[in-house]
């Protein structure tokens, strides 16, 4: 199974440069959808619910400080993604890349798994939350979403 970074690595050769946020809010969309679309999730990192959005912990040791990312900023092996997780995060790309980052962290303060945390750990706006979003929910939130977008056609 790729990781966290195999995935951030694989966006930043075919989307960079990008910020850092943008780059956390593509990996959380690739990560939504895929679990949708193959009902396994696309690396075992999990996504936390802070202040901004959805954030893989481990991924943000890795840019912290940083605001643009460029193309081998992010240590982790593009070739570790198989064809399915490869499609995914191209679907993803081809269909998010043109939102800013603030536009992506928008997308999830409206409803589900981030919010969803954010009411669990009681966490008010602004402050930050180690609270985990929730595979269950993620699959149920981004099922409903593709489901929703196959209708639309």
């Amino acid at each position: 199974m790729a990781t966290v970074h195999d995935v951030a690595a694989y966006i930043l050769v075919k989307a960079a440069p990008m910020s850092a946020m943008k780059l956390q809010k593509l990996c959380y969309f690739s990560y939504g959808y895929h679990l949708a679309w193959e009902d396994r999730p696309l690396f075992a990192e999990r996504f936390e619910a802070w202040a901004n959005g959805p954030v893989a912990p481990e991924l943000y040791s890795k840019h912290r400080g940083r605001f643009e990312l460029k193309r081998g900023d992010i240590d982790g092996n593009p070739t570790e993604l198989d064809d399915q997780e490869r499609e995914s995060v191209d679907i993803v790309l081809e269909n998010m890349r043109v939102y800013s980052a603030h536009e992506l962290s928008e997308m999830t303060h409206r409803t589900g798994p981030w919010v969803q945390a954010r009411e669990r750990a009681q966490a008010p706006d602004l402050e930050r939350s180690n609270e985990p979003l929730l595979d269950e929910e993620i699959a149920d939130f981004f099922g409903a979403l593709a489901e929703h977008e196959e209708q639309r056609g």
